[in-house]
């Protein structure tokens, strides 16, 4: 398994498009309903892979031989009295490969890069309903609260997210 940064090319963005349509019809609640056309689908990455260009953001990616089979973004745009900490996001793994540590070591290497880009701070939020909570919750992340009824599930009915944070960095306590 290698992880790594991805680029805005036709094929990651093909790549990309594929593990987010799977993951919504799969119920992900990644901010996307079922079902997902993969124009959308592309346009999302096109746009998260140019903000990544510009340095706001890393997308990584985890890839099996050829195949990319996860990805996290790493949200790195805050305001400018936020310089110290960066965002998790649109952690997915394709449904054919979890449960073999691919997330986990996807969330590792988006703190490692964090860490680098001296942020001090990481936040995330999860679905109540078939999130990825336990995940982050090993990983060290601290429950805040949830918001209940936050978002439409792929398929429908509301759930609710729950709120992480988890300090990182030579100065974590």
């Amino acid at each position: 398994m290698r992880i790594a940064t991805l680029a805005d090319r036709s094929e990651v963005i093909s790549a990309l498009s594929e593990i987010l349509i799977e993951v919504v019809a799969n119920g992900g609640s990644v901010s996307f309903m079922h079902p997902l056309a993969p124009e959308v689908a592309a346009k999302f990455w096109e746009d998260s892979l140019t903000a990544a260009k510009a340095g706001r953001r890393v997308v990584l990616g985890a890839s099996d031989g050829d195949d990319l089979v996860g990805t996290v973004t790493l949200d790195l745009a805050t305001p400018p009295n936020q310089p110290h900490r960066a965002e998790i996001a649109k952690l997915m793994t394709r449904i054919s490969h979890r449960g073999r540590g691919i997330a986990r070591r996807l969330m590792l290497e988006a703190e490692r890069i964090a860490v680098e880009r001296g942020r001090t701070l990481l936040v995330l939020d999860t679905a109540e309903d078939g999130g990825a909570a336990r995940l982050y919750e090993r990983l060290g992340y601290r429950r805040v609260g949830v918001i209940p009824d936050y978002a439409l599930k792929p398929h429908g009915g509301l759930t609710g997210t729950i709120i992480y944070f988890k300090p990182i960095g030579p100065c974590a306590a």
